[in-house]
């Protein structure tokens, strides 16, 4: 295979290439979600919120700043900003994966530096599933997290000369880590989706979360193509749940017994608002932010994240919703390949189209 590159340039690798790859090529979904006109909507701008709450915390508004990448020197001032904006907007964030750091400590800075420059916000460390107890317990103390965000990424790994090829203690790993740490335990996928047979096998481990990281949006497969060939892998360009789907399939099946948040390709204030109508407890994203953070400045960015937010809130007024909570009881329809998909697989969509106000709005 020849000589394999450094865990530092390839993060430095993943973090260009997100930046310069587009989404997809296969879309997220939003488009086969219709959200239903409500020309009575009998509400109050003022009274309109996005609060909401996220296991135990309370949060300004359902968003979260997903991972995207650490463990080298030049991504130390990248994780400055995103830390800085996270604190300027009161998001959760959380870091890349920290094996990097657990295996040279030189590159713990990379990580640092995100409490250093947000102190009282709420940070997710993050860890393969591959890791140990110990490893977890170190990754959580190294920021002082309030959560551990343990990723799942078998397909990337496998597009990697370097990666792993044994994940058989996968499971067991993440039952063992949940069981053994005082903070919550978040399992998200990198962009590759979750179905329904895997949920049901994460709800037995104790995780608190599941983030199910859906395919249409940063594309790990193209990421990892582009590091290795001039000609990427169609086939794998295109493997992956779609991010609506994996959200039915995911919801569904945890019904209330844990919180999920919907990543994967969410790009716009309108999809924000249909993941959360299908049932969401926030939504998380990164790469726009920190695109425009770079081209441009964390105070523009911050403009853009406030229009984002206000946007947000029209569309729920136009759905008669006051609050987060209140979307799922508003109708929408699924249509499409999404909902062709999910009848397929036995998923009921009248639900969605008859749901009516209840006490919740």
């Amino acid at each position: 295979m020849g000589e394999q590159p450094s865990r530092q340039s390839r993060k430095l690798d993943h973090l260009h290439h997100a930046l310069e790859l587009p989404d997809g090529p296969i879309s997220a979904g939003f488009s086969d979600i219709h959200l239903i006109h409500n020309c009575l909507p009998s509400i109050d701008w003022q009274e309109i919120t996005l609060e909401t709450k996220l296991l135990d915390w309370t949060l300004p508004q359902p968003l979260l700043l997903n991972a995207i990448t650490g463990g080298a020197e030049d991504v130390l001032s990248v994780n400055g900003l995103l830390a800085t904006f996270a604190a300027k907007t009161k998001m959760p964030m959380a870091v890349g994966s920290q094996y990097a750091a657990l295996e040279d400590s030189h590159f713990i800075e990379s990580y640092r530096i995100v409490r250093k420059k947000n102190p009282d916000g709420i940070i997710f460390a993050n860890l393969g599933a591959h890791a140990n107890v110990k490893q977890a317990e170190l990754a959580v103390k190294m920021l002082e997290a309030q959560a551990l965000q343990i990723h799942l990424n078998p397909a990337q790994e496998l597009l990697m000369p370097e990666g792993d090829r044994d994940f058989s203690r996968y499971l067991n790993n993440i039952a063992e880590i949940a069981a053994a740490l005082a903070v919550p335990v978040i399992v998200k996928e990198v962009g590759f989706g979750m179905a329904r047979e895997q949920v049901r096998e994460l709800l037995s481990t104790g995780i608190r979360a599941i983030d199910i990281g859906g395919a249409g949006g940063t594309n790990f497969a193209a990421i990892e193509s582009s590091r290795q060939y001039p000609q990427p892998h169609e086939d794998f360009l295109r493997w992956g749940i779609p991010t609506v789907i994996s959200a039915v399939e995911t919801l569904q099946t945890v019904s209330d017994k844990l919180p999920v948040i919907v990543s994967g390709g969410v790009r716009t204030p309108l999809d924000a608002v249909k993941a959360l109508s299908l049932g969401a407890a926030s939504v998380a994203l990164a790469t726009p932010f920190l695109q425009q953070i770079l081209q441009e400045s964390i105070q523009e960015t911050y403009q853009t994240f406030q229009r984002f937010l206000h946007d947000m809130k029209t569309i729920m007024l136009l759905t008669g919703a006051s609050k987060p909570q209140g979307l799922t009881q508003k109708p929408l329809i699924i249509s499409g390949f999404c909902a062709e998909w999910l009848k397929q697989r036995g998923f009921s969509l009248h639900g969605y189209a008859n749901r009516t106000t209840l006490a919740i709005d």
